[in-house]
């Protein structure tokens, strides 16, 4: 390969190294719509604090699947799904872009940073079918996770990463870059078969 060619194929290298999107764009660049008004209707919850003065609380647990795990047709990839916020408020038949039932928070430091939201429904208000929100259909149905919900709240939910990352993609249930404590006195690591 003479000079010319050489100069010519590194530079073409270069710019489509420099101009390919980043993980953490890529995700991004992929929300419809419908997804970007969720995620900016949602981005004042970014205070944990204006979450509660909404009606969400804390399940205080940071749920984390170390190893995966699977739960009737639900797998688990490893990872974590985090700190749980509810707002019973928000469980009905009917689902709101800009109401989930559940925000999701990671523990960095001192502060709860805000990494998802999670739409839930038990699975007798669903009439028989799988729910669906941003055209995907959720997961389940599937036992409760103990020790923040009964086992017996048979559930469908749908697992959205809006604020972080997800190298599983923005939808799956657990997320590798969301991190529990290992051995804190609030995280909770739920094996290879949940139930």
């Amino acid at each position: 390969m003479n000079k010319v060619n050489l100069k010519a194929l590194l530079l073409v290298s270069a710019v489509a190294i420099m101009s390919a999107p980043s993980a953490a764009s890529a995700q991004s660049g992929m929300m419809t719509p419908e997804l970007q008004a969720s995620k900016a209707a949602l981005a004042k919850y970014s205070d944990p604090l204006a979450a509660v003065k909404d009606g969400y609380f804390s399940t205080l647990a940071c749920i984390d699947f170390p190893a995966g795990a699977v739960d009737g047709n639900v797998t688990y990839p490893p990872g974590a799904m985090g700190i749980h916020f509810l707002n019973p408020a928000n469980i009905g038949p009917k689902l709101d872009p800009t109401k989930p039932q559940v925000l999701l928070y990671e523990q960095q430091g001192d502060k709860l940073v805000l990494t998802g939201a999670e739409w839930f429904m038990p699975v007798q208000l669903a009439g028989g079918t799988p729910p669906s929100i941003f055209g995907q259909t959720f997961s389940g149905p599937m036992d409760g996770h103990e020790p923040i919900m009964p086992a017996s709240l048979r559930h469908y939910d749908l697992h959205v990463w809006m604020y972080k990352d997800n190298p599983k993609g923005m939808f799956t249930s657990t997320n590798a870059s969301v991190k529990c404590a290992p051995g804190a006195t609030y995280t909770v690591a739920i094996g290879e078969h949940h139930h």
